[in-house]
């Protein structure tokens, strides 16, 4: 972007903008995926490379030179993926190192783009799924961590799902800090994702110098769209050189937005060496009350707006523990989490929610 603004500012240096436009190319092949998606799998890095493309453009319009291809498609692909980070609230969904966002900015990086592509329902490439039924939407993370150097702010959050009704968050992932490394380290564990850990261990090995290794090398999702319903049937091998034991998560949302029934199931196929401490995790907006009815068989989650929600765990008890939210500023809010905690001393466990 300096490059260009340099050869188009700085009388005789021309070359500066050919060699800036030569750059930008390779960049956009390196880091815009065919879906739209950033290469990091990041929301945020998407918002910042929009921007910068934005800016080039228009950089490029004042000064009398045209648009490279390039760019443009690159915006025509990236934007509805933007779109499809969003909730109905209009601020990011909590993915590998995102907060919330300012609306407004969002509102205006789309206008600006002028793409009015809408959202699409998957993102192959980047690995996510959306879910939009009535006024409910999920979205599931189904990918693979990136290669170095762009996994060096991902999270260890494979099969973990975000989900809303209207505008209204319920069911999210902790976060992230805009500025404090030591936050920023901790929300990257699995546990801080709505999915389900092993033995308190990641799902990734995170590195202090911020890579990852023992990533999932496997992932696969399948999908089956319908009028009235939608199933995403997912898993990852991450824990595979751990334990041997493959992570499968099905969702399937059906009447409107109005159910969603999850079922995750662990496989081993190495032999059971020890039994293993299992937990699937639901960490809960800040606004929403949770208390626990029948015995602790069953969860009330009650919404700001006076929706309310019914959630029941089955073969497994249901607990509630105490979390954090850093979907946007500087300071941690408290909030709650649902967790089903079971013990893996067989082949196959299954657990349903």
């Amino acid at each position: 972007k300096g490059l260009t603004y340099a050869g188009l500012a700085l009388e005789g240096r021309e070359q500066l903008l050919e060699q800036a436009l030569n750059l930008l190319h390779e960049e956009i092949g390196r880091q815009v995926l065919s879906d739209g998606g950033h290469v990091s799998r990041c929301p945020q890095q998407l918002l910042e490379t929009i921007m910068i493309l934005i800016d080039i453009r228009a950089a490029l319009r004042q000064g009398g030179y045209p648009c490279p291809e390039k760019i443009q498609h690159a915006l025509d692909r990236a934007v509805p993926a933007l779109r499809f980070f969003r909730h109905a609230d209009r601020g990011f969904a909590l993915f590998n190192g995102t907060q919330e966002g300012n609306e407004e900015l969002l509102r205006q990086v789309s206008l600006q783009s002028g793409s009015r592509a809408r959202a699409l329902n998957s993102l192959p490439h980047s690995g996510y799924e959306r879910l939009t039924l009535g006024r409910g939407q999920i979205i599931m993370d189904t990918g693979k961590p990136p290669k170095w150097p762009h996994d060096i702010t991902s999270h260890a959050g494979p099969l973990a799902f975000e989900m809303s009704y209207g505008r209204e968050r319920i069911i999210v992932n902790c976060g992230s800090h805009p500025t404090n490394a030591d936050w920023q380290d901790a929300l990257r564990f699995t546990a801080a994702h709505s999915t389900l850990t092993i033995d308190d261990r990641n799902a990734c090995e995170i590195h202090k110098d911020g890579s990852l290794s023992r990533k999932p090398k496997k992932v696969s999702v399948d999908r089956d769209d319908k009028i009235d319903m939608v199933l995403v049937d997912a898993s990852h091998d991450g824990y595979v050189p751990l334990n041997g034991i493959t992570h499968r998560r099905r969702l399937y949302y059906a009447d409107s937005g109005n159910d969603l029934r999850g079922e995750d199931t662990l496989t081993c196929t190495t032999g059971m060496n020890k039994a293993h401490n299992i937990a699937v995790r639901f960490h809960l907006h800040p606004k929403v009350n949770v208390s626990l009815v029948k015995d602790g068989e069953e969860a009330i989650l009650s919404l700001p707006g006076g929706t309310g929600w019914k959630f029941t765990a089955s073969g497994a008890p249901l607990a509630i523990e105490e979390s954090i939210y850093m979907g946007e500023g500087i300071r941690p809010r408290k909030t709650k989490q649902l967790v089903i905690t079971s013990l893996m001393d067989i082949e196959t466990l299954q657990i349903k929610w």
